[in-house]
């Protein structure tokens, strides 16, 4: 994890600038379980349908520590033509230029996590993932998270994103093809 320090130490200062409630180190502190019972807590006071969404760092620390997995539900076009997090798993929530459902999202997550793994699903803005999460959990998968904030953040003012949110503008360890 020392090799990607450098990385991280801007990604709090992003954190703060993007008005997420704690920084970097509150969260590398936190113990996993802890932040798994945090974002559970978020999702009955939200009323989501699966077990809960975490913020990027959040997920990150899960993830590095070997605590869950990370599924990208994003396109295979999005993950090489925008980047991918390494070593995360991929399984398309919808395919196709048309973003038609994948009607094997279900059979195909199930040949890469188990139905009791702690799963934290990633798609470019937060909303895919939560729809496959609510898919996921009603299949009986038990601890489907969704990464808030997706891998791109939300659109801003002039319609593009990268400023808004996100995993790559939290400075998180990404890849591009």
């Amino acid at each position: 994890m020392s090799a990607l320090a450098p990385a991280l130490a801007v990604d709090e200062s992003a954190d703060i600038a993007q008005g997420d409630h704690r920084s970097l180190q509150v969260v590398l502190a936190t113990p996993p379980s802890a932040l798994l019972d945090q974002a559970r807590q978020r999702a009955v006071a939200e009323g989501l349908k699966y077990a809960g969404g975490l913020h990027p760092t959040e997920a990150w620390v899960l993830f590095q520590a070997g605590a869950a997995v990370l599924v990208d539900v994003r396109t295979a076009e999005e993950r090489k033509f925008v980047g991918r997090v390494p070593d995360s798993k991929h399984v398309a929530w919808m395919t196709g230029t048309a973003m038609i459902r994948n009607p094997r999202f279900l059979r195909d997550l199930e040949k890469v996590v188990t139905k009791d793994t702690v799963i934290l699903l990633l798609c470019r803005s937060g909303k895919r993932s939560a729809a496959a999460a609510e898919a996921a959990s009603a299949a009986g998968f038990g601890n489907v998270f969704n990464v808030l904030e997706g891998f791109e953040g939300d659109i801003d003012n002039q319609q593009q994103r990268g400023d808004n949110g996100g995993w790559r503008l939290r400075g998180l360890p990404w890849i591009q093809d």
